[in-house]
């Protein structure tokens, strides 16, 4: 596939809407993107998922303090998971660490099992969770083990993926040699987007604010940035 996919953050049913309209190859659907992406309610899901047409991915995350969840909240996530899952979207959004920084397993077994009992064909995306992680070549492979997690949004474990911009081929190859495919998100602009991409070779791309109106989180999708970022993305394959 010569395609660099293009993911779109969605915060409402008109940013959908505008995304796919664009171009964008699939959203990321949140709430609170000023938080960095919460999950957004029931009622937006099943609607967005109607009416769209290009993949659909939520966001699975109940607060912004960590990403350490404890019982009360990881019972929330997995009735989300499960209600989610009946929706019709293409991928869930998660991530959970443990107190020591390291991925919780413990947790994410859960939430894995309770994705696949309502839909065995439910794809999971490990979010920036990782970037919080001592090491990602051990956290990539531990994703690796399971077949359903089939990618991870991840900015290299810097603040910015620009910062990680030298790194990030290896990463892909770790990532790919367990079947996943790495989305570099956190830091992207219109101006850095082609030669990142041509630096890296990575074939997924997450953008937010970037093509937002005046490149504000706090505004709508701009059609014509995102217009802008899959000529981008096209120009790098050709």
């Amino acid at each position: 596939m010569n395609r660099i996919l293009l993911e779109v953050i969605a915060t409402t049913p008109e940013d959908a809407h505008i995304a796919e309209a664009a171009g964008a190859d699939r959203i990321e659907l949140i709430c609170a993107q000023g938080e960095g992406g919460l999950t957004p309610s029931l009622g937006m899901v099943e609607q967005i998922v109607s009416e769209l047409t290009i993949p659909v991915h939520a966001m699975i995350r109940p607060h912004s303090r960590s990403f350490r969840y404890n019982e009360a909240e990881q019972r929330s996530m997995l009735r989300d998971i499960r209600y989610f899952a009946r929706s019709g979207m293409a991928a869930l959004v998660l991530g959970v660490l443990d107190g020591n920084g390291h991925i919780d397993e413990v947790a994410l077994q859960r939430m894995l099992a309770a994705a696949s009992d309502e839909r065995d064909d439910l794809q999971i995306t490990f979010h920036r969770a990782i970037d919080e992680v001592d090491d990602l070549n051990p956290s990539i492979e531990l994703l690796g083990k399971y077949s359903t997690i089939t990618r991870i949004l991840t900015s290299g474990g810097r603040p910015s993926v620009l910062e990680a911009a030298e790194a990030f081929p290896a990463l892909i190859r770790a990532a790919e040699q367990h079947s996943l495919s790495l989305i570099a998100g956190a830091g992207l602009t219109l101006d850095t987007l082609e030669s990142f991409v041509r630096q890296t070779g990575v074939r997924e791309v997450h953008l937010g604010s970037a093509v937002r109106q005046q490149g504000n989180i706090q505004l709508p999708l701009d059609a014509e940035r995102i217009q802008q970022a899959r000529k981008i993305l096209d120009a790098c394959v050709n």
